[in-house]
């Protein structure tokens, strides 16, 4: 038994009854529930405990750095981009409104503790409070199980989230990213070649195709040129494998 089990309050057999629920409904891989509770006990419910019970907010300062880690190396490797495309990609995953998100799909609304005066502004509902209480609960995976477990179930549960970030947050100048992809991997820019217009001229359809080192890529159409040179860029990324294709 650690510092951590000796001095935490023993946990009530109701109280235990609900972590071990929610272990088991959310497949998180800890066993030591005074970490657990501690992850799920909010600043305002602490202050108002008679027991001087801890809050979690040491361990939300430990979540959020191995958060961090996890992402960017998952990011390094499995992607192989520049460092600009990978802090704004890691930035995306890990903001409050994953974090929020991730919060909701393991329910952790209905196993925090917070105080009366919280509960009745609706904290239990609160984007902030239930984000900060996941990187609390990541933290408390850390310390229980070590990073390659908590690195497991981060990618595991956030992996959706990733594909999503990748193909709507991020990457939406599709051609930028391809000119960073191709500069920092062979100090080159891509070249758009126009292969031909289609339709009337008040509705003509623009064909292009790219180029780079020996790889060519389309062609891909838009309505305009900017829309046709997007589209090829993004074909471009997909074939490279530096997006999903899905």
């Amino acid at each position: 038994m650690d510092d951590c089990d000796k001095k935490a309050p023993e946990l009530s057999y109701n109280r235990v009854l609900e972590l071990s629920h929610f272990v088991e409904e959310s497949n998180i891989p800890i066993s030591n529930l005074n970490l657990l509770d501690t992850a799920l006990t909010h600043s305002s419910y602490a202050n108002e405990s008679i027991n001087k019970k801890d809050d979690n907010e040491r361990l939300e300062f430990l979540g959020d750095s191995v958060l961090q880690l996890s992402i960017s190396s998952y990011l390094y490797n499995n992607l192989d981009m520049n460092e600009g495309f990978y802090t704004r990609l890691r930035s995306a995953i890990v903001s409050e409104d994953a974090l929020y998100n991730l919060s909701n799909k393991l329910n952790i609304s209905k196993y925090i503790l917070i105080g009366k005066g919280e509960e009745h502004t609706g904290g239990r509902g609160k984007k902030a409070l239930l984000a900060d209480a996941m990187e609390a609960v990541l933290g408390a995976i850390y310390l229980d199980n070590g990073f390659n477990t908590v690195s497991k179930f981060i990618i595991e549960v956030h992996k959706d989230y990733i594909l999503s970030v990748l193909n709507n947050n991020i990457i939406k100048d599709y051609k930028t990213t391809l000119q960073e992809y191709v500069q920092t991997k062979w100090k080159i820019t891509p070249t758009y070649i126009l292969h031909k217009t289609e339709g009337p001229e008040h509705d003509k359809v623009f064909y292009y195709s790219v180029k780079f080192k020996n790889k060519s890529f389309g062609p891909s159409f838009g309505k305009n040129k900017k829309d046709a040179e997007q589209n090829v860029a993004k074909l471009a990324l997909t074939n490279l494998g530096l997006i999903p294709t899905h």
